[in-house]
């Protein structure tokens, strides 16, 4: 089991933070390595089971991932890869915002575990550790950042 974890801080307070991230279809809005996203069925973006289908930038290809948890008392989510064009089996990540009182800040902790379906474990974890979370940490700070 390949297991990733990354984290950072945010110069936003968390509740606006987690305004940004909370919906389970905005990625897309706000992240530059995904495009096009819409929730299947019609269902709100908060509901848990709900299914969202994005496509990666560039002709990545398309990605469905189901929300298992939302919780906006702990600022988290927790979700699943349905299909994806990944090498990845049994992927399960965990959005997690923690507010910084001194400051008001916000701690972001991004974590996922999962198979690699390939021999590039090395290059599986970089386009999830960095590309997608640290990403989207980096992208957050500079949109929210006071």
């Amino acid at each position: 089991m390949t297991k990733v974890f990354v984290s950072a801080v945010i110069d936003a307070p968390v509740e606006k933070v987690w305004a940004k991230v909370r919906d389970f279809n905005n990625l897309p809005e706000w992240h530059p390595k995904f495009s096009r996203s819409h929730i299947e069925g019609g269902l709100p973006s908060d509901r848990i089971g709900c299914v969202r289908n994005f496509d990666i930038a560039g002709g990545g290809g398309t990605i469905r991932e189901r929300l298992l948890e939302l919780s906006d008392i702990d600022y988290t989510f927790r979700y699943c890869i349905l299909t994806s064009p990944l090498a990845v089996e049994g992927y399960v990540a965990q959005l997690t915002l923690y507010p910084v009182t001194v400051g008001n800040k916000t701690v972001g902790i991004w974590t996922a575990e999962f198979e690699v379906t390939n021999d590039d474990e090395a290059g599986v974890v970089k386009g999830v550790a960095d590309d997608t979370f640290g990403k989207a940490f980096e992208v957050l700070d500079a949109m929210l950042a006071r």
